[in-house]
């Protein structure tokens, strides 16, 4: 008669239970980002560098009170039903993924997340696609 070692094949089990949830928590950071419905566009605002062009180091506040007053944001996603009404956009989509935007001041939804905040925003509340995002001066920094 043989005797079997049931202990190893619940550490195997428990080893691989745990290797599962580690590569869960490992999700790359856009997957983590929250998918915007409907004809929203997900933006996160441009964020200044910490030093000025004159050599003048930003405090964290500045930085962080330009984020909030800044109107160029890059897009990040796009909702299902972004620029699908064509009585409304029939030149098609103003913008796509990856384009950095110039919306209004108050425009959208401000959300906080870690490391600063993001924006949803309705898809007629672009105003303009620029390809440069520091072209549009802050008020802060002017």
């Amino acid at each position: 008669m043989t005797k079997t070692n049931v202990i190893p094949t619940k550490v195997f089990a428990l080893e691989k239970k745990n290797k599962e949830i580690k590569e869960k928590e490992k999700k790359p950071e856009h997957s983590k980002l929250p998918n915007p419905s409907g004809w929203r566009l997900l933006v996160m605002p441009f964020k200044l560098k910490d030093k000025s062009k004159g050599g003048i180091i930003l405090t964290d506040k500045t930085v962080e009170e330009s984020q909030w007053s800044t109107n160029v944001g890059l897009v990040m996603k796009m909702g299902d039903l972004c620029y699908k009404d064509d009585g409304k956009f029939p030149t098609g989509p103003w913008c796509k993924e990856k384009d950095w935007i110039l919306f209004g001041r108050y425009a959208g939804a401000r959300i906080k997340i870690d490391g600063g905040e993001l924006r949803l925003l309705n898809d007629d509340e672009v105003m303009a696609v620029v390809k440069d995002p520091e072209y549009v001066l802050s008020p802060l920094t002017n």
